[in-house]
């Protein structure tokens, strides 16, 4: 047979598959699987757009199958958005799909609800496959919660608004995005969540309020700032709900997927300025910030610089509580998982604590630090060392508990005051030390320790630190001190047999 002749019967034959293909896809008649009976994109802010939802397609036939339709029903003024096999848009015809194969779908949403004239409101609208009498369909559904929005202004100049939070090591401004709170800003109610971009800043000689239940999510690289000379007063009440903390005032980031829920470092600090006054804080939990709470200056202030009560900071990046040179007054306090310290006494201060929980078990990474540190000095790459005195750090019925052997770590310059005491808590450390620092037989320094002990925890992997029935912690606190805390960070009465911690153990639980 002459060559040509060959090749022209390939060619043809090649051709003759290739249209046989395409002319053997069948129409779907209802055939098709999918990985979820309805997509829940879940809870967004208005005006904020979701993350991208996933469906998968498949075609469990022996026939390569064709989709004449793949769209929303409300059409192009569907809130959704689509993206089919690497196809963006709302409509899709005559998407193949091979037997026995797969394709995904992904779904994702922005909505603004503020024509709705409510608070909340439940997006839905219906994904179609197929079309005439023959359609399959997946609901769609959302949750939008509308929010007051704060942020820094636009400038004529095009730029965003910046405020100054001091001095660089330099000596040149720290400048970052943010604004200063007007007067009809500083009373944070529970009527709708505050959405906050940048740093919102606190004026000198103001205070900002927030009552019970309200809620507070930052945007990345975002935060609160309270100026000298400024107040912050957190209001928050003791729950009936455990689950729903309806009087609890919530500080976290502004992704509201589960899958976010407890990602450290989703956004910056709240930063008591060197020179506030009067911040007090009641109920209040902090998630997932980089510093939880960083607090400064004022170290012999009466009152403190900082009095906190009932209050829980979890999975901070950095630090949960972090005291510079500053006066904190804690109690029936919790302080979680953090990427370095549950809390750090930095550059000396004055601090007690009463009735406290410890309980650093970071599992994001290697951790670098111990869940309590303190010093009284600072070495500076650009100047002189840094120093402070540490007048007083004392930890009365406290919990310190970790994943580390050792969740103490102390820094003196042996200059400075260095002054600490543990009166009937529980500490883990581990490791044999000539440092005097740590002589737990000093009764200086460590009254009534348990040392090593079991706080056996409910839940150490979920960050609930409540103590169970087997926690050495029961009955062992020092009942003259919880006289003090009358009441557990639930509001359980510890007038009896007061546990170390910031739970009292019932029975019953």
């Amino acid at each position: 047979m002459p060559r040509y002749i060959m090749v022209v019967l390939i060619l043809s034959l090649l051709s003759g598959l290739s249209c046989r293909k395409d002319f053997d896809f069948e129409t779907s008649q209802g055939q098709l699987r999918f990985s979820k009976d309805t997509v829940f994109l879940d809870t967004i802010f208005t005006g904020i757009s979701s993350s991208t939802y996933s469906l998968k397609v498949f075609n469990p036939t022996d026939a390569d199958l064709n989709i004449p339709f793949i769209g929303l029903l409300e059409g192009e003024s569907s809130g959704y958005r689509l993206n089919v096999d690497g196809l963006a848009g709302k409509e899709f015809q005559d998407i193949p799909i091979l037997a026995r194969d797969s394709l995904y779908v992904f779904i994702e949403t922005t909505l603004d609800i503020s024509a709705q004239n409510q608070n909340q409101f439940l997006y839905t609208d219906i994904l179609r496959f197929g079309s005439g009498g023959v359609t399959q369909d997946i609901p769609l559904v959302t949750l939008i919660r509308d929010a007051i929005f704060l942020y820094p202004a636009t400038l004529p100049d095009g730029t965003k608004e910046t405020i100054s939070l001091g001095l660089n090591p330099d000596g040149s401004e720290a400048l970052v995005l943010g604004f200063y709170l007007q007067q009809e800003q500083l009373n944070f109610t529970n009527e709708k969540p505050y959405v906050v971009y940048g740093y919102a800043a606190v004026p000198e000689g103001e205070t900002l309020q927030m009552a019970a239940g309200a809620r507070v999510h930052f945007h990345k690289e975002s935060g609160l700032w309270v100026a000298p000379g400024a107040s912050l007063q957190v209001n928050g009440e003791l729950s009936a709900d455990l689950i729903a903390m309806e009087n609890e005032v919530i500080f976290e980031g502004d992704r509201l997927e589960p899958e976010f829920a407890d990602v450290p470092g989703q956004w910056g600090t709240v930063w008591l300025a060197p020179g506030s006054t009067n911040n007090t804080i009641n109920h209040l939990t902090v998630k997932n910030a980089t510093v939880g709470l960083l607090v400064e200056g004022r170290p012999e202030a009466n009152p403190p610089t900082l009095q906190i009560s009932n209050s829980q900071i979890y999975s901070s990046a950095l630090v949960n509580l972090w005291g510079r040179n500053t006066s904190i007054y804690g109690e029936n306090f919790v302080s979680g998982n953090a990427g370095n310290a549950a809390f750090y006494g930095n550059l000396g201060g004055s601090y007690r604590f009463l009735h406290a929980t410890f309980a650093n078990y970071w599992s994001n990474g290697p951790r670098t630090g111990a869940a309590i540190q303190l010093n009284n000095f600072e070495e500076s790459i650009s100047g002189p060392t840094i120093t402070g005195d540490l007048t007083q750090a004392f930890f009365g019925n406290c919990i310190v508990s970790g994943n580390s052997s050792n969740e103490l770590f102390f820094n003196s310059n042996g200059l400075n005051a260095f002054d600490f005491n543990f009166d009937h808590s529980m500490i883990q450390f581990g490791s044999n030390s000539n440092n005097p620092l740590y002589d737990f037989q000093d009764p200086e320094r460590y009254n009534n320790i348990l040392l090593n002990a079991n706080p056996a925890f409910v839940d150490v992997v979920n960050q609930d630190f409540r103590i169970s029935q087997d926690s050495d912690a029961i009955g062992n606190a020092n009942q003259v001190l919880a006289q003090e805390v009358i009441s557990d960070i639930l509001g359980n009465d510890r007038s009896v047999l007061a546990d170390i911690g910031a739970w009292q153990y019932l029975p019953d639980e």
